[in-house]
């Protein structure tokens, strides 16, 4: 038994139609169950519930066992003093507000059909045997709802993105140049190197790469230096040896900590090596004043692929390392590539930028992600395999968010689908 199914019986009025009793032999009828409320305070606002007769408008509270209201502290806390009314699965206790008035408690477990309890217990008992709980019935969820869900999942997950983002902002003062540059860095660093590049563009003062980013072998040396890139040893290359001694100058001039650690190659596929998307990072940058306005401007996929139309420096199209030659060929970003710096970076950092302007770009943010190709990984393979396609990057990005934040933590009350597969019963 868990809270969010005494959540969902009190919303969606699954109670007994026999009359109700407080634990002290009180008449309830329930007028109005109230706003659920998932942040901190009450559970519910705003419900009306007619107790002996009179009627109370104020907030509802919900445990398990009445007793749990001590054990969260409640009777401390001034935002439960106007709780009329105590919902719980078992009554143990008697609870009393913070002025030592008696909370009306309502036990419900006795007002709570089998049917309910078995199809709460079905649906909850797949979860060993199950990718997710609920696909075999997957396929009986309305369309229209399971669409709007979808689509309140991915502004979601945007929200979930935006805390690093906030995050950041706050550290450098609201310096949205700077925030780009890091997270374009997360992304160069992809799923390997990206919490590493991540924390190394997070250490690195922007304004030196704003007063570098006219000198192209400056900028190089910079971010490949702080990249932890420039540390071999035994390469005698003419290119890597230029780089090391203006990193070296760079150091001394802006008094930078030089990286004690490097990224990793193993693993990887060639395209993917950091020297290639440091250099690719670096080739965005170079010449290139307010990034984020430009980028901030763009609309559809089209114009930003224009923006991000960039390779790896010229040593690069014969080389994947420094030092070893390979077979000649131009280090462009790919699409699929771009798509990525789209859903991980752009998206986040608009619906950010949306919310600091007082604006809503939702509509617009949903138009460009359900424009872009799928994502293609385990968890959307596995949708797939039960019967749930994926049509675009929304729909992958929505999967993802529900999979990980609902369906791996058995939150069903708190989704749509689980909700309509047992609001079913009546």
């Amino acid at each position: 038994m868990r809270e969010d199914l005494l959540y969902f019986i009190w919303k969606h009025n699954k109670l007994s139609t026999k009359a109700l009793f407080t634990g002290v032999g009180e008449t309830i009828v329930i007028r109005s169950p109230g706003t659920q409320n998932r942040l901190a305070g009450p559970d519910f606002f705003n419900a009306k519930v007619e107790i002996d007769g009179q009627l109370w408008a104020g907030n509802v509270e919900m445990h398990l066992k009445s007793s749990d209201w001590y054990a969260h502290h409640h009777e401390n806390d001034d935002n439960y003093n106007n709780v009329i009314l105590h919902v719980v699965w078992e009554d143990d206790i008697a609870v009393f507000r913070k002025d030592g008035s008696q909370i009306p408690t309502l036990e419900i477990q006795h007002y709570v059909s089998d049917q309910i309890l078995d199809g709460y217990h079905s649906l909850m008992q797949n979860s060993s045997s199950s990718f997710i709980n609920c696909e075999r019935d997957l396929k009986a969820v309305d369309s229209f709802k399971m669409e709007n869900w979808l689509h309140r999942l991915f502004i979601e997950r945007l929200e979930n993105k935006s805390q690093l983002i906030q995050g950041l902002l706050k550290k450098s003062n609201n310096d949205w140049e700077s925030v780009l540059f890091i997270m374009l860095a997360k992304n160069f660093g992809s799923k390997v190197n990206g919490t590493y590049f991540l924390e190394r563009a997070a250490a690195l003062d922007f304004s030196i790469v704003r007063k570098t980013s006219n000198e192209p072998l400056q900028l190089e040396a910079l971010l490949f230096g702080h990249f932890g890139l420039l540390g071999v040893e035994d390469c005698k290359d003419l290119y890597f040896l230029q780089l090391q001694i203006e990193y070296d100058y760079i150091c001394r001039k802006f008094n930078l900590d030089r990286p004690l650690s490097k990224p990793d190659f193993f693993g990887l596929r060639p395209m993917n090596f950091p020297t290639i998307r440091v250099s690719q990072l670096v080739n965005l940058y170079v010449g290139t004043h307010n990034l984020f306005s430009t980028l901030m401007a763009l609309k559809g996929k089209e114009e930003i692929y224009g923006a991000f139309e960039i390779s790896a420096g010229l040593y690069w199209e014969e080389h994947y390392t420094f030092g070893k030659v390979s077979k000649k060929r131009e280090k462009l970003l790919s699409k699929k590539f771009i798509d990525l710096i789209i859903i991980n970076t752009l998206l986040p950092l608009k619906f950010c930028y949306a919310k600091h302007l007082g604006k809503d770009w939702n509509e617009d943010l949903i138009a460009l992600v359900s424009d872009l190709a799928k994502e293609d990984n385990s968890i959307i393979k596995n949708f797939a395999a039960i019967g749930s396609k994926t049509q675009n990057a929304l729909e992958s990005q929505a999967k993802l968010e529900l999979y990980t934040n609902y369906c791996s933590k058995n939150k069903c009350m708190q989704c749509v689908v689980g909700t309509q597969l047992l609001n079913r019963i009546t």
